[in-house]
């Protein structure tokens, strides 16, 4: 099944074109990295497909549906954004953060109901952070918060999730943390998620699919072992790379 199927997509601003008319199709059920250099159009894909900016041109399909098809809110029940930098969170703790998921099914004056709560309670299980319920979002660790933040996404109940560089601001330990459970979400629980990423290495490592951008345009489209061969690190990333083999066998990309 097809998540996304975009069609010659091209995104402009004033005197400068982010995406030259991509056409491809993004698998559904799948952990899909988006990568490639600064300004390759990563973050400007993955706010056309959540509808956060409007295309210049081509046509976007999700679920086989144009988008300009979609209702705001049934398109927000299928599908969760979360930017590079979330919104504050000022006063606010897990549960109510996690509890704002609901918000598609009920408007912002409807009354939770027992699902609500069940919903929500599930969500901060899954995602581990039930012990943090009534924390303050603000007092948590970065890797908390991210999980928090994936709390409210799960408990949206989208079954895809668009993730804009999530572990940019977390250290070693817990970038893994996050994308061990993105990764669950998906395999465990029958989701779909575009994460984009910068590091190539943590991407074969947890993504089935990867999708690279150069300049606005197309370069790669393919699984772990399609991105981590010398020659098309190269095309990527305009660099000469070596590709290492760790002792378990998987690769790991390095500088030549």
């Amino acid at each position: 099944m097809t998540l996304f199927s975009l069609s010659d997509l091209t995104v402009d601003v004033p005197g400068r074109r982010l995406l030259h008319g991509l056409t491809l199709d993004l698998p559904a059920g799948r952990m899909i990295a988006l990568i490639g250099h600064n300004g390759s159009g990563k973050s400007t894909l993955l706010k056309a497909l959540a509808r956060q900016i409007a295309p210049n041109g081509g046509h976007v399909a999700f679920e086989g549906r144009a988008l300009s098809d979609w209702r705001p809110r049934d398109y927000a029940r299928r599908l969760a954004f979360l930017p590079q930098h979330p919104p504050a969170a000022e006063g606010m703790t897990v549960r109510e953060l996690v509890a704002l998921g609901r918000y598609p099914w009920h408007g912002a004056l409807g009354r939770f109901g027992p699902h609500d709560h069940a919903t929500v309670a599930r969500a901060m299980a899954e995602c581990g952070v039930s012990p943090f319920a009534d924390r303050l979002v603000d007092t948590l660790s970065g890797g908390e918060r991210q999980r928090a933040w994936l709390a409210m996404m799960v408990a949206q109940e989208a079954g895809a999730l668009l993730l804009d560089e999530p572990i940019s601001a977390l250290d070693i330990a817990h970038q893994v943390e996050v994308l061990a459970l993105v990764r669950r979400m998906c395999h465990e629980a029958g989701r779909s998620a575009v994460i984009v990423l910068h590091e190539v290495n943590m991407a074969a490592r947890f993504c089935d699919h990867v999708v690279a951008l150069k300049g606005g345009r197309l370069a790669l489209q393919g699984g772990p072992s399609d991105l981590m061969r010398p020659h098309a690190l190269e095309q990527i990333y305009g660099l000469p790379m070596q590709v290492l083999t760790r002792a378990d066998g998987s690769p790991v990309a390095v500088p030549a």
